[in-house]
């Protein structure tokens, strides 16, 4: 899928998003802070550089909330929904869920971040190098 403009956004449709160009480090996540922040044993995410995001929707920008010394997570006030982190880099990570083609393969994780940090009980096996990967 050829895509240079990507949309998504929250569950109320109040936060939208348009991110410009090749979704960059697409990746899973178990650390302790992306864990809590979307309730979830593990987050998947893409990076954009910050400049090539714009918050299009009716509530405009996200809620914000700094999460850690390098990071600020990105909310919707209105439902609650989770779309991503604002990092100091400048990147914006975002939610691969939170796009509206979220099962694109340019979205699908090719790495995984504190590994070490997922539940026992979850196996994630990550396809790597084939065609519907790439």
């Amino acid at each position: 899928m050829d895509v240079s403009v990507w949309t998504g956004g929250c569950l109320c449709g109040a936060i939208r998003f348009e991110a410009r160009g090749t979704p960059g480090n697409p990746h899973t996540c178990a650390c302790e802070d992306c864990r809590r922040h979307t309730g979830s044993p593990l987050t998947a995410w893409v990076d954009f550089p910050a400049d090539q995001v714009q918050w299009v929707g009716p509530g405009g920008a996200p809620s914000r909330y700094r999460s850690s010394a390098q990071s600020t997570r990105a909310f919707c006030a209105q439902c609650g929904s989770t779309l991503g982190a604002i990092d100091d880099a400048p990147v914006v990570a975002l939610l691969t869920g939170a796009f509206d083609a979220s099962h694109a393969p340019a979205l699908a994780p090719r790495d995984q971040s504190f590994v070490d940090g997922q539940p026992d009980w979850l196996a994630v096996a990550l396809v790597v190098n084939t065609p519907a990967a790439r």
